[in-house]
C-alpha cells in the first residue's frame, strides 16, 4: 500500500509541477509573479501545484472561513502591503510541506517495509498546517503584547515633554528610540516610520491614522484618537487627557506582565515533572535492586 501511495503522490506532484511551470513560463499566461526572498524561491516553485489547486479547485473561495483570518494575521505581521496573492503562496507552501511529508513517509515506509512510518508521516502532514496557523496566532499575540508593554512608556515620556513646553511633533521625535527600532521592536519601528512620513511632508493626521492602522492594536487606536482630538487645543486639557490614558495603559501593562509571568511558570511544569521522575528513579532504583538481592 505504501508503494502505491508513494508512486501516486510523486506522479501527481511531478505532473502538476511540470504543468504549472510550463504554464507560468508561457508568454500568453497572465499569472501574478511569485513573490518572496531569494532563499524562499525554491519553496515557491515547489508549491506551484498547491497554488494551482487553490485557484483551479476553488478551494480559496470555498474556505474563506479559514483563509480570511490567515490573511488578516499576515497583514498585521507583514504590513498593509501584504497582498492576497502572497497569502495564497503562504498557504500553498504549508500545503506543499504537508504533501512532501506524506510523500516522504510513504517512500520510507515502502523502502523499510514498515507501515507505521507512513501513518506517522500522514499524521505530521495533517498537523503541520495547523501548527503554522497556531504559530502565526502566537506571533500576533506576542507583537500585541510587545506594543502594550512599550506604549505606556512612550505615552509617559510624551506627557512629560509636552508638559515641559515641547511641541507634539518634536515630542514624538524624542520618543522615537532608534536602538529599539534596530532590534525590530514593533512599536518603535512603526513610530520611526511615522516620523519619516512626517519628514516627507505627509499630513499629521494622515501619518497618525496610518500609524494606528499598521499597529492594529486597539490601545494604539485610542492613543492616536486622543492625540487627534486634543492636540489642537493644547494646554492643561491636552496633558490631562494624556495622563488619564497613561493610567489606563499602565493597568494594561500590568495585566500583560502578569499573564506572561503565568505562562512562563506554566512552561516549567513539564521539565520539573521530568526531573522529579528521573530523581525518583535514581533514588529508588538502588533500593529496589537491593531488596531483590
Amino acid at each position: 500500500m505504501a508503494a502505491i501511495v508513494a508512486v501516486l503522490l510523486l506522479s501527481l506532484w511531478v505532473a502538476e509541477l511540470c504543468y504549472s511551470a510550463v504554464r507560468r513560463a508561457s508568454p500568453s499566461a497572465r499569472l501574478p509573479p511569485l513573490s518572496g526572498a531569494s532563499q524562499e524561491q525554491w519553496l515557491n516553485w515547489l508549491s506551484l501545484p498547491m497554488l494551482r489547486l487553490l485557484d483551479r479547485g476553488q478551494l480559496w473561495s470555498r474556505a474563506q472561513v479559514i483563509f480570511n483570518p490567515l490573511h488578516a494575521r499576515l497583514v498585521v505581521l507583514r504590513g498593509p502591503n501584504h497582498t492576497v496573492q502572497a497569502t495564497k503562496q503562504y498557504a500553498a507552501g504549508a500545503l506543499a510541506v504537508s504533501y512532501a511529508a506524506a510523500l516522504g513517509s510513504a517512500a520510507v515506509s515502502w523502502a523499510a517495509a514498515e507501515p507505521g512510518v507512513f501513518y506517522i508521516g500522514a499524521l505530521c502532514a495533517v498537523i503541520w498546517p495547523i501548527a503554522r496557523y497556531k504559530e502565526l496566532d502566537k506571533q500576533v499575540r506576542r507583537r500585541r503584547d510587545d506594543i502594550l508593554l512599550a506604549l505606556p512608556e512612550v505615552l509617559s515620556k510624551l506627557t512629560l515633554l509636552i508638559g515641559a513646553g515641547e511641541t507634539l511633533g518634536r515630542a514624538l521625535y524624542r520618543c522615537w528610540d532608534r536602538e529599539l527600532e534596530q532590534q525590530h521592536h514593533p512599536l518603535y519601528g512603526e513610530l520611526g516610520r511615522m516620523c519619516n512620513e512626517l519628514d516627507n511632508g505627509v499630513a499629521f493626521h494622515m501619518a497618525l491614522e496610518s500609524f494606528s492602522r499598521r499597529c492594529a492594536v486597539q490601545e494604539v487606536a485610542m492613543f492616536t484618537t486622543s492625540l487627534l482630538l486634543n492636540y489642537r487645543r493644547g494646554g492643561d486639557r491636552f496633558r490631562l487627557s494624556l495622563q488619564q490614558l497613561a493610567y489606563a495603559l499602565w493597568d494594561k501593562r500590568k495585566t500583560v506582565t502578569r499573564t506572561r509571568g503565568e505562562e512562563a511558570s506554566s512552561k516549567l511544569v513539564f521539565p520539573l515533572t521530568v526531573i522529579f521522575l528521573v530523581l525518583m528513579v535514581l533514588v529508588g532504583a538502588p533500593a529496589i535492586m537491593m531488596m531483590n538481592l
